[in-house]
């Protein structure tokens, strides 16, 4: 694993690279709390999008936009479920989702339909083997978010 890590970075320009491993180890943190403990804390997914953010600012000005709508776009839409839905999705992912819109940009949204794909099968696992019981437990969005974000982030990388 750590070699692939290596290689996606060795492609990338090295501020790019700095801010991608700055993220991708705020996300594989908030996806471990959010397994554990079942929470995405405020006080670390609020401050590193605003840091990932700036620091994408400063790496591609005439990106602003594309950076600021995305984060924008992305946390309010994953809102919309943790507000209006049967909670099943919870306001921490919606802050996670403002932190990988502040990280790659419109990448967003790949990154959110990956996690997606892979909570469905990862669902069906759980509720397979535990039966009833396993069907009123809950399973942290997080990290599958985390898992499409990592995705969008360095798998063109690796395979350059």
């Amino acid at each position: 694993m750590a070699g692939v890590v290596v290689l996606a970075f060795a492609s990338m320009a090295f501020d790019r690279a700095v801010v991608s491993a700055l993220a991708a180890a705020v996300l594989v943190v908030l996806a471990a709390i959010d397994v554990e403990r079942g929470i995405i804390p405020n006080r670390i997914v609020l401050p590193a999008a605003a840091v990932v953010l700036v620091a994408n600012i400063a790496i591609a000005p005439s990106r602003v936009t594309e950076w600021v709508l995305a984060a924008l776009i992305a946390g309010v839409v994953l809102s919309l479920p943790a507000l209006f839905g049967r909670n099943w999705m919870g306001m921490g992912d919606a802050k996670l989702a403002l932190l990988i819109g502040a990280a790659l940009g419109w990448g967003v949204v790949g990154a959110v339909l990956i996690g997606l794909l892979c909570t469905f099968p990862a669902a069906l696992f759980i509720v397979g083997r535990g039966g009833l019981a396993a069907r009123k437990a809950t399973i942290p969005f997080g990290p599958f978010l985390v898992a499409g974000a990592l995705i969008v982030m360095f798998g063109p990388h690796i395979f350059t």
